[in-house]
């Protein structure tokens, strides 16, 4: 299925699927209880179902409890930046007032003026993994969806060597439009990953060159970190960022910048200065 959180006419946000042009009700009150605990008799869903077009899309997980960021994580993409391919994963934490939803505004705050983009596959975990086998890891995946690392390169790269602060800037991570489930992406590492900026192709690659696979960063994270239901891992991304270009490219007002993952659909944001 591919799972949404939208709304009517302004009201409270519900929790639905796309199917055509619609949009069909499936109870609950957020998209985190119906990755717990999926539709139960006292979650059935109430009201028809809504053309697509008069729906307002919202970030499919409002506030997941840990946003977990993976760096350097393509082998053209730790190239261009002139670095070695890392031996274990490159980890770091995004913060829930990072999220974003379809449509929404990236806002660039006057403390940065190297705002990039950084198209990404994201994975929501669907149950608590814990020390979790290789093997086993992809049955922990509730789903997928795109994501925006937008990232404060002058941040990123003034303060001592963390990522944390120039990563979690509010709005800098936008999600959508909607999360499809673990059975409509059977092989996460055969995946198309692109960026578009004003029209034009940015970034263009595939997750299959990844340096480290879903599973393994699953099965990696999950050792001493419990995955909750709901947790967000950001996979990477690859080559074209905007701080390795000549000239540079920075986000900046006005622009409109979309991500699509194959068979994820397009992530649209504006951006305006703060």
């Amino acid at each position: 299925m591919k799972l949404v959180s939208y709304s009517t006419d302004g009201g409270a946000p519900h929790v639905g699927y796309i199917e055509g042009d619609e949009v069909h009700p499936l109870g609950g009150t957020s998209m985190m209880e119906y990755i717990e605990h999926g539709r139960s008799a006292d979650r059935q869903p109430g009201g028809g179902s809504v053309p697509l077009s008069e729906v307002r899309l919202h970030a499919p997980v409002a506030r997941p409890g840990k946003i977990i960021g993976i760096g350097l994580n393509y082998e053209d993409h730790a190239s261009e930046t002139g670095a070695e391919a890392p031996e274990k994963p490159i980890v770091f934490a995004k913060y829930p007032n990072t999220i974003a939803g379809p449509g929404e505004v990236i806002r660039i705050p006057s403390i940065t003026e190297q705002a990039d983009y950084e198209a990404e596959l994201a994975v929501v975990i669907g149950r608590p993994a814990k020390n979790v086998s290789e093997s086993e890891a992809l049955e922990y995946v509730f789903g997928y969806t795109n994501c925006n690392d937008v990232s404060s390169r002058d941040l990123q790269f003034s303060e001592g060597g963390q990522w944390v602060r120039s990563k979690s800037i509010d709005t800098f991570a936008p999600i959508g439009p909607y999360i499809a489930s673990r059975d409509e992406v059977p092989d996460p590492q055969s995946l198309s990953v692109r960026c578009i900026l004003n029209g034009e192709v940015m970034q263009d690659g595939t997750t299959e060159k990844m340096i480290f696979p879903v599973a393994e960063l699953i099965s990696f994270l999950s050792t001493g970190m419990t995955l909750m239901p709901g947790d967000l891992i950001l996979t990477g991304t690859p080559a074209g960022v905007g701080f390795v270009r000549d000239p540079k490219v920075f986000l900046k007002a006005g622009d409109e910048v979309t991500i699509e993952v194959e068979g994820l659909g397009s992530l649209t944001n504006p951006v305006e200065a703060e």
